[in-house]
């Protein structure tokens, strides 16, 4: 069973904590006021809250345990919840769902081998598509956390300087917006500062996974990233799926990742199968032709970098994590080009444009545009919903 949880609130509640049940939504507060985790010592409060921080700060064992709780209730022949099914039970279409977690800060890494060799190969045709580094350690830079926002919330065309066609610089919106297929690694426990985090306890720090869209204005970021990287190219908007999925969900997924080459430095060094087996999948809805396109589908296996390492990589210097952190895979890209997970590769940087079914094209995102990003695992027996954005001016 999946059972993600949220953040939902109705006509008549204020925000609160939710675990998803296909088109229902199953009451935390109310489940624990009917005393099914007093045994637990879990107090109801902690799920009437407008964020899931300070239930992920309870800390794994506990939340383990509300989770096997949930499984035992919903799976149990004599079905214990039925009883109370109007209390406990809110229709999904009668609910609001909001941002999960209160992100604190906020990493993108760059991890995906094809994603960063294919930038390289548009950007750097005559040299190494990888720079001499990435092969050693996860690349990433601190982004915004202020303007992250859940699923569904507009998203506005930004606004920034590019380089114009005399090569000077020019003001104005942004003609090259792109969206970006991620996974996002929930952080639900804090480290001490000064004291890294090592890759074998790396995943004991995560409480859950979202969908995550770095919306990305192309040019903007073209121009300004020398020498120090994304900046107001990245930071007016990124995208979560309003569910966090749990990272024991996952478990029967987990599978081997790429044999990496050179072997990484010992404290990168992973253990076990870190890796996982999960599809995604990028669609595009436009004004003039509503019915959703598939631009994308790819799978979370083509990472070169695993969520360990990543972890293990943050901290190394002695930088603390705390609840609520938000790590972002960056865009993970397939081998094909049907697996790329943005424009720029699918356009290749707009000199290859998408041809849509009603006969327009795109090389970037217009006014008007919806993006959806979804995914699952196994025969969707792992839902992680979806993550969506419209682009306004």
């Amino acid at each position: 069973m999946t059972l993600p949880y949220g953040i939902f609130s109705t006509s008549d509640s204020d925000k609160r904590v939710g675990v998803r049940l296909d088109h229902q939504i199953l009451d935390l507060e109310m489940v624990g006021r009917l005393g099914f985790f007093d045994d637990m010592a879990v107090d109801p409060a902690v799920f009437k809250k407008p964020v899931l921080n300070e239930f992920m700060a309870l800390g794994k064992p506990v939340c383990g345990a509300v989770r096997h709780r949930l499984i035992e209730l919903l799976t149990h022949p004599e079905k214990p919840l039925d009883t109370f099914a109007e209390l406990v039970l809110i229709p999904a279409e009668h609910a609001t769902l909001h941002l999960p977690i209160r992100v604190g800060d906020y990493t993108d890494f760059y991890a995906s081998e094809e994603h960063a060799s294919n930038v390289g190969r548009m950007f750097r045709p005559q040299g190494d598509p990888l720079l001499p580094n990435w092969k050693h350690l996860p690349v990433a830079y601190h982004g915004r956390a202020s303007s992250i926002v859940v699923s569904g919330t507009p998203i506005k065309r930004p606004n920034g300087q590019t380089l114009g066609p005399d090569q000077q610089p020019v003001f104005g919106p942004s003609n090259a917006l792109d969206f970006e297929l991620e996974l996002g690694i929930v952080i639900g426990k804090s480290s001490r500062l000064g004291e890294p985090v090592s890759i074998h306890e790396a995943e004991s720090y995560v409480f859950g996974i979202v969908l995550f869209n770095d919306w990305s204005a192309r040019d903007i970021q073209r121009w300004e990233y020398q020498p120090l990287g994304p900046f107001l190219g990245k930071n007016f908007a990124s995208s979560v799926s309003p569910w966090v999925v749990p990272l024991e969900a996952l478990e029967p997924f987990r599978t081997d990742g790429p044999k990496q080459e050179p072997t990484p430095l010992p404290y990168l060094q992973p253990a076990g199968r870190s890796y996982f087996d999960i599809e995604m999948e990028a669609v595009l809805q436009t004004p003039d032709y509503p019915t959703e396109v598939i631009l994308s589908r790819t799978n979370t296996r083509y990472l070169y970098w695993s969520v360990g390492q990543l972890i293990a990589h943050h901290t190394v210097n002695g930088c603390n994590l705390n609840v609520g952190d938000l790590l972002a895979t960056g865009t993970i890209s397939g081998p094909s080009p049907h697996s790329y997970g943005s424009l720029l590769e699918l356009s290749w940087n707009g000199t290859r444009p998408l041809s849509l079914p009603d006969g327009s094209s795109r090389t970037f995102l217009q006014d008007g545009d919806m993006v959806i990003l979804r995914g699952w695992a196994g025969n969707r027996q792992i839902d992680l919903g979806e993550v969506s954005g419209h682009i306004i001016r």
